[in-house]
């Protein structure tokens, strides 16, 4: 299974996702969210209850909320990793389940909130650890992540071990380096889970360039993200508490909504507000 991308999708579709009888095409157009609900693995409490949205080509989404939320729960059931307890997600008008596992894999990319890289080379970590790697695609890859010249400059580029779990690079250079896998091969779908957590100022300009590019090439990109700075590039924000998505809105509109004055209603944002230039809540 390609790294980065989402593990092989459930066999059969959740309670209240209807199945689309066309095949989908080999390039998405378009993602939909109905009425999700996501439970843990195992778990009986519903973590996200119905989120419903779209995206369509070029289009990037912010998901905000405070610590515990259920962003990143949320985003686990964007790309298969969990399955939905209800509702739907399609991928161009298709159900994830009816994807074939491997092309679904080359049209998602994934950051997870805890970088995992694997004992090998850059080379071999960007390329998703594929058995028949694609040099053009690694290089395109680290390139549109800005991480080319970041790597070269590694004892022994591209071919650099970083040891288990990246034990070799720092924090900053793990997400660099997850970015470009997450971008190997030109996916659709970019789903990105607080990439900018331990960026320095020239990887967050290299994110939103990355983001930036993203777009005008007609990918989707959901992005969770606390620095105001990474949001700017968004076109809309969601925004949970507690599980429940509290509101959906152009980025100037909701952005404006949790910058009020703490004395102002703030509700809709569950509270949260800006500080010193870092989004409230985690």
């Amino acid at each position: 299974m390609p790294i980065g991308a989402p593990s092989s999708p459930p066999a059969k579709a959740s309670p209240g996702c209807r199945r689309r009888s066309r095949a989908p095409r080999r390039s998405g157009r378009s993602l939909d969210v109905e009425h999700l609900v996501v439970l843990p693995p195992g778990g009986t409490k519903p973590i996200v209850t119905n989120a419903h949205f779209s995206l369509k080509t070029g289009q990037a989404l912010g998901i905000i909320g405070p610590s515990g939320a259920g962003k990143t729960s949320l985003v686990r059931a964007l790309v298969g990793i969990w399955r939905p307890a209800k509702g739907c997600v399609r991928l161009d008008g298709a159900a994830l389940d009816q994807w074939d596992p491997e092309l679904l894999g080359q049209h998602v990319g994934f950051i997870s909130q805890t970088i995992e890289l694997f004992d090998g080379t850059i080379s071999e970590n960007i390329a998703r650890m594929s058995v028949k790697p694609d040099a053009d695609a690694v290089l395109a890859a680290a390139r549109a992540a800005g991480a080319h010249d970041l790597i070269l400059r590694l004892p022994n580029g591209y071919d650099t071990p970083i040891g288990e779990g990246g034990e070799a690079l720092s924090g900053g250079q793990r997400q660099r380096i997850a970015l470009a896998r997450a971008l190997y091969g030109d996916p659709f779908l970019v789903v990105l889970d607080e990439p900018n957590s331990n960026l320095d100022t020239d990887g967050e300009l290299a994110l939103r360039q990355a983001i930036t590019n993203l777009k005008q090439r007609g990918a989707i990109v959901v992005l969770i993200a606390h620095r105001p700075s990474a949001l700017a590039i968004c076109d809309n924000i969601l925004v949970l508490a507690n599980g429940e998505q509290r509101d959906l809105g152009s980025r100037d509109e909701i952005m404006q909504k949790i910058t009020r004055p703490v004395a102002a209603p703030a509700a809709a944002a569950g509270n949260l507000k800006v500080v010193s230039g870092t989004t409230a809540g985690g």
